[in-house]
């Protein structure tokens, strides 16, 4: 266990500052966290080691709006989610209709492209358990069967594929006859879409929070978390200055862990995060009949990818971690390949074309790179912890940028109930969605559930 190291803030040649509660990353969770707890009037500083809110692993999400997850409170948060991104600008004026002068961006605003979503029925029964949350909570969708899919997506071969295998075996080569069966169905969702500018929404964020009074410090790395006993009292950074702070929030993406190990937090949690380098990979879109490229969303478990549509007739194709698939966890964060690789390449887009056979794949690998902080049933981890005052934001496990205000909102609530003397791990909280008025159960991200073995385990955006 690392033992955090006391510092004295009158020692000479440490310069201190003061704040309500220190941030530590600027992603969209972290950027709007920091708004939220502006917006309660806290006075709050956020730290980042990179240059510019949003340039993580925010700046390689997908950056997708869905709905499709595993539990009631995972569908219900991603949809009251979409409330925010519809009407952005109005959120971040605090509902005033537009960003006022003192809050405005000089970038403009992140925007939300709405064009669907066919989540592809593998007949594993996930697709019919999302359908039943969806009509739960009364979420707009269809379900195609497998002709009315075929109609509705041309370009789409509905015929099974899966379960995926490995793009090197001979099995992935054996076409299926023409008289194969066809995926059940999809279920199709009008609403879901994509936001344009990943990293311009956190810079949204950075802008508005500091119109009420947030400081943001790039290029500031932490290096210990002060405490007092069982309480924290701010944190230490790598300029040797401290920041007092009676309220600490770990927002630090794929370094959450390093930041927890800092705070004494090592194995006090049941719920364990560590980083996964994954790769996303643009290439022209295939034609239809009309010449209309793929104009909707994709997320495809037969053939173990997902598809979001580009400007320019252009797709990005992404993976959602089948079983065959072995994951690339990273050790190091300061020593890891940032450019694509050949191989997941040539993985992702051959699967890719077996579900749409009018792509073609060029001869050189473009795409991105992105490092994400995976929870052990990547579902996130928004909670306090046994450190009084210190709480996370983690295991967002690349799929919660849709979710990025929700979460801040949530976690800005439980911040206010425990400082206000709220027993949280005695009686989880639940929060009052702000749109939808929807119920969000925090029981569902806490530090020390059971793992979910219904989790879909998946990045997808």
């Amino acid at each position: 266990m690392v033992i955090p190291v006391a510092v004295d803030v009158e020692e000479v040649g440490v310069k201190a500052s003061s704040a309500d509660a220190a941030v530590i990353g600027a992603g969209v969770i972290g950027s709007a966290v920091t708004f939220e707890l502006a917006r309660r009037g806290l006075r709050t500083v956020t730290l980042d080691a990179l240059p510019a809110a949003g340039y993580g692993s925010t700046s390689y999400s997908s950056a997708i709006v869905r709905f499709s997850y595993s539990t009631v409170s995972g569908v219900s948060m991603a949809w009251e989610g979409l409330h925010y991104w519809r009407d952005w600008g109005a959120y971040l004026a605090d509902g005033n209709g537009a960003m006022s002068a003192a809050g405005s961006d000089e970038r403009g605003l992140a925007h939300l492209v709405t064009c669907g979503m066919v989540l592809v029925d593998d007949g594993g029964g996930w697709v019919q358990r999302v359908r039943g949350h969806y009509d739960t909570l009364g979420i707009p969708h269809e379900y195609w069967d497998a002709d009315e899919l075929a109609r509705r997506v041309p370009l789409l071969d509905p015929r099974r594929l899966g379960p995926p295998v490995p793009v090197d075996s001979d099995e992935f080569w054996v076409d299926p006859p023409d008289d194969a069966p066809p995926v059940a169905g999809a279920l199709w969702t009008p609403d879901a879409g994509y936001v344009e500018d990943p990293q311009l929404a956190s810079h949204n964020l950075q802008r508005a929070a500091e119109a009420r009074g947030a400081t943001f410090r790039f290029r500031t790395r932490v290096v210990g978390v002060m405490r007092d006993g069982d309480r924290v009292t701010g944190v230490r950074l790598d300029d040797g200055s401290v920041v007092e702070a009676p309220v600490v929030v770990n927002v630090a993406g794929p370094d959450s862990g390093r930041v927890n190990d800092l705070a004494g937090l090592t194995g006090t949690m049941r719920i364990g995060t560590r980083p996964m380098r994954q790769e996303v990979h643009h290439l022209p879109s295939p034609l239809d009949a009309s010449g209309a490229p793929l104009a909707t969303m994709l997320s495809d478990e037969d053939a173990g990818i997902y598809v979001r549509p580009e400007t320019g007739a252009m797709l990005s194709v992404g993976s959602l971690e089948p079983d065959c698939d072995e994951l690339e966890w990273i050790e190091d964060l300061d020593d890891y390949r940032r450019t694509v690789t050949p191989h997941v390449w040539e993985r992702q887009t051959l699967r890719l074309a077996r579900r749409l056979p009018g792509l073609r794949i060029p001869r050189h690998p473009t795409g991105v790179v992105g490092v994400y902080d995976v929870a052990d049933d990547w579902i996130p981890v928004y909670d306090r912890t046994d450190l009084d005052g210190f709480y996370v934001a983690i295991g967002s496990s690349g799929n919660q940028f849709k979710n990025a205000p929700v979460a801040a909102h949530c976690l800005a609530e439980l911040v206010t109930a425990v400082e206000a003397g709220h027993d949280h791990d005695a009686e989880p909280l639940t929060v009052a969605a702000r749109y939808t008025g929807a119920p969000i159960d925090l029981a569902t991200f806490s530090r020390n559930r059971a793992v979910n073995p219904d989790s879909s385990f998946t990045v997808q955006g």
